[in-house]
C-alpha cells in the first residue's frame, strides 16, 4: 500500500494549484498513492458510506461494552457498588484522553487514515480478549452461592482490564480521526462540497446514535437474559465489520499529509518570540516572515491570513537585521512563518467556545445518571412489564435520529433563504442553539421532580423509600430535549473544531472537542460533590439523600439550569468576540 504522505513533484504542485480546470481538489488532498486527486473519482459522498459504517459499527461496539459495564462488574466479577461505578468512570475518562495521542500521531506523522489503520486492530484485539474474558469459565470467578461471592483472582482481573484498556487505547486512534477524515472527502475551496460537508457531519452524528441506539436496547437484553460471552461477542463482531467497512473504501479515500507536530510547532512561536521580545512589531504585516510560494511551510497546510490580536505571538515572525543580513531563515527555534504564528493564535481563540462545552457536557452526564436515580423512584411497569430506569436513554438517542434528517433536510434550507449561509446557520449559531435547549431540558427535569415530590407529600412516601405512582414516561420530554441539544451543539462542534481548526491540527481540535466530554463527566462530580457537602452541614438531609423522596433534586436540577443559563450568556460573548479563520 503506498503512502499519501509521499513528496509531491513539481507537476502534481501545478495540477492540484490548477483554478481553472477545477478537475482537481483545491485543498491539498491526495489519493493513497500520493497523487493530486480528480474530484469525480474520489471523495464526495461516494467515500462517505464506509466511514459512516464504519463509524454506527464502531460506537454499536463501544456502547456495547460501556452501557452495562458497571452491571458486569457488579454481577460476575463481584464488586460493590463505589469500586464497580469508580472502575467504570476511570475507564471511560480513559477513553476520552486517549484521543490526544492519537490526534497528535495523526498531525504529525502518520495521517488521519494510517492512524485509523494502526489503532482499531489494537481496539478489535481488546473486544475479542474481553469477549473471552466473558466466556472461558477458568477466566472470570464462580457463581455466586446465596451471599457468598468469590472475588475475582489478579490473573481473571489482569485479562479482563486488559481488554477493556487495549480498547481504550484503540478508541484513542479512531475518535479524533474519523469524523475528521470524513470531513477531508469534501474540498474546502469548493463552495458545492462545502455544503455537503456541513450535511456530513449530521449524518455522521445519525450513524452514532443508531449504533448506541441498538446497544442500549438490543445488546443489553442480550447480555442480561441471554449471556455475557455473546452480548460482548457481538460487539467484537461489530468492531470486525466496521475495520472492513474502513478499508474497503480506500481507493475513493482523499487523504490530506501530516504537518509534523503541533505541540512542536507552537514551542517554536513561544521560544521565538520570548527571544525577540524585544524587537517591535512592525506596522505593515507584509514585513512579518512567510514563504513566498503558494504553499505553507507546514505540509498539509494553506496560508494563514495576519490577525491583529495577540501582537506579542507575531514577535516570532520579525525578521532581525542579522537574520536580513545572513538570509537564514531556517531555524524554526528563532523565527516563524506568519502562518505558524496564526495556528497558534487560531488555538488560543477557540479556547473560550472550547471551555463552553465543558458546562453542556456536565448537562449530558445527567443522562446516565441523576436522570436514571429519579427515574428508579417513578412507575417503571407497563401492565406486567418492568422498564429498566436507564433504558430511557434510548429515547434521547430516538430523538437525535429524529431530529438530523428534519435539520438536514427542512431547518437548513428555510433557514439558509433568511440567513443566506450555506448550511442554514454557522457553528456558533449552531452550538448557541443547542446551548439554550439545554437549559429547557434541565427545566423539564425539575417540573417532573417538583410533580413527583408533590405526589410522594400527597400519599405520604416522604420518608418511605418506594417509587411514587407516577409514570415514568414523564421523562420523556427532558430525554427529547437533551437529544435535540445534542444535534445542535455536539454537531455543531464537531463542525466548529473541523473548520475552524488550522488544517495541520484539525486532529488534535477534534480531540480537544472530544475532550470537554470527559471535564464535563469530571465536572458533574465535582458539582454534585459540592451540592452534598454543602445541603447536608448541620445534619439536614440535603438536595440527594438515599431516599430521594426526603430531598430535592428539583433544585440540583434547578441549579444546572442556572449554571447552563450563565454558560449561555459566556458564550454569546465569546461567541461575538470570536474572529473566523481566514486561509488563503
Amino acid at each position: 500500500m503506498g503512502s499519501p504522505e509521499e513528496e509531491r513533484s513539481p507537476l502534481e504542485d501545478g495540477l492540484l494549484q490548477s483554478e481553472g480546470s477545477g478537475l482537481y481538489t483545491g485543498d491539498g488532498s491526495v489519493d493513497i498513492k500520493g497523487k493530486p486527486v480528480l474530484k469525480e473519482n474520489t471523495g464526495n459522498w461516494k467515500a462517505c458510506p464506509f466511514i459512516l459504517g464504519t463509524e454506527c459499527c464502531e460506537r454499536l461496539a463501544y456502547y456495547g461494552i460501556a452501557t452495562n459495564l458497571v452491571t458486569y462488574l457488579k454481577s460476575k466479577l463481584h464488586e460493590g457498588n463505589v469500586v464497580a461505578a469508580r472502575n467504570v468512570s476511570i475507564w471511560q475518562g480513559t477513553c476520552y484522553l486517549t484521543p490526544l495521542i492519537g490526534a497528535v500521531l495523526a498531525d504529525a506523522y502518520w495521517g488521519r487514515y494510517s492512524t485509523v489503520a494502526v489503532f482499531s486492530p489494537i481496539y478489535f484485539i481488546g473486544m475479542c480478549t474481553l469477549t473471552l474474558s466473558a466466556s472461558i469459565p477458568a477466566l472470570k470467578p464462580a457463581e455466586c452461592v446465596d451471599s457468598v461471592c468469590p472475588s475475582a483472582t489478579a490473573a481473571q482481573y489482569a485479562v479482563f482490564f486488559l481488554g477493556l484498556y487495549l480498547i481504550a487505547l484503540g478508541t484513542g486512534g479512531i475518535k479524533p480521526c474519523v469524523s475528521s477524515f470524513g470531513a477531508d472527502q469534501f474540498d474546502d475551496t469548493d463552495p458545492k462540497e462545502r455544503v455537503k460537508k456541513g450535511s456530513f457531519f449530521n449524518w455522521f452524528y445519525f450513524s452514532i446514535n443508531i449504533g448506541s441506539l441498538i446497544s442500549n436496547s438490543v445488546l443489553v437484553w442480550i447480555q442480561d437474559n441471554v449471556g455475557w460471552g455473546l452480548g460482548f461477542g457481538i460487539p467484537a463482531l461489530f468492531m470486525g465489520i466496521a475495520i472492513a467497512s474502513f478499508f474497503s473504501g480506500t481507493m475513493l479515500y482523499r487523504f490530506q499529509r501530516p504537518g509534523g507536530s503541533p505541540i512542536t510547532r507552537m514551542c517554536h512561536v513561544l521560544v521565538a518570540s520570548f527571544h525577540k521580545r524585544n524587537l517591535e512589531v512592525p506596522t505593515n504585516s507584509t514585513l512579518l516572515y512567510e514563504t513566498h510560494d503558494k504553499h505553507s511551510a507546514i505540509e498539509g497546510s494553506r496560508k494563514l491570513e495576519h490577525t491583529e490580536e495577540f501582537k506579542c505571538l507575531d514577535k516570532a515572525a520579525i525578521l532581525s537585521d542579522a537574520e536580513l543580513k545572513s538570509g537564514e531563515f531556517s531555524n524554526p527555534w528563532r523565527v516563524c512563518t506568519v502562518t505558524q504564528v496564526e495556528e497558534f493564535k487560531i488555538l488560543i481563540r477557540m479556547l473560550p467556545i472550547w471551555a463552553t462545552g465543558i458546562i453542556f457536557s456536565a448537562v449530558h452526564a445527567q443522562m446516565s445518571t441523576l436522570f436514571v436515580e429519579q427515574g428508579m423512584m417513578m412507575d417503571t411497569s407497563i401492565g406486567s412489564f418492568t422498564i429498566p430506569a436507564a433504558s430511557l436513554s434510548t429515547f434521547a438517542d430516538i430523538s437525535v435520529i429524529f431530529w438530523v434528517p428534519i435539520y438536514d433536510r427542512v431547518i437548513v434550507p428555510i433557514a439558509r433563504k433568511f440567513t443566506g449561509k450555506e448550511r442554514g446557520f454557522s457553528e456558533l449559531q449552531r452550538m448557541g442553539i443547542g446551548l439554550f435547549i439545554s437549559i429547557l431540558c434541565m427545566s423539564a427535569a425539575a417540573l417532573v421532580e417538583i410533580k413527583r415530590l408533590q405526589l410522594a407529600r400527597e400519599l405520604g412516601l416522604v420518608d418511605k423509600d418506594v417509587a411514587v405512582p407516577m409514570s415514568i414516561f414523564w421523562q420523556i420530554p427532558q430525554y427529547f430535549l437533551l437529544g435535540a441539544a445534542e444535534v445542535f451543539t455536539y454537531i455543531g462542534q464537531l463542525e466548529f473544531f473541523y473548520d475552524q481548526s488550522p488544517d495541520a491540527m484539525r486532529s488534535l481540535c477534534s480531540a480537544l472537542s472530544l475532550l470537554t466530554y470527559c471535564l464535563g463527566n469530571y465536572l458533574s462530580s465535582l458539582i454534585l460533590t459540592l451540592v452534598t457537602y454543602f445541603t447536608t452541614m448541620g445534619g439536614k438531609t440535603g438536595w440527594i439523600p438515599d431516599n430521594l423522596n426526603e430531598g430535592h433534586l428539583d433544585y440540583f436540577f434547578w441549579l444546572l439550569a442556572g449554571l447552563s443559563f450563565l454558560n449561555l450568556l459566556v458564550y454569546i460573548f465569546c461567541a461575538k468576540k470570536y474572529k473566523q479563520k481566514k486561509a488563503s
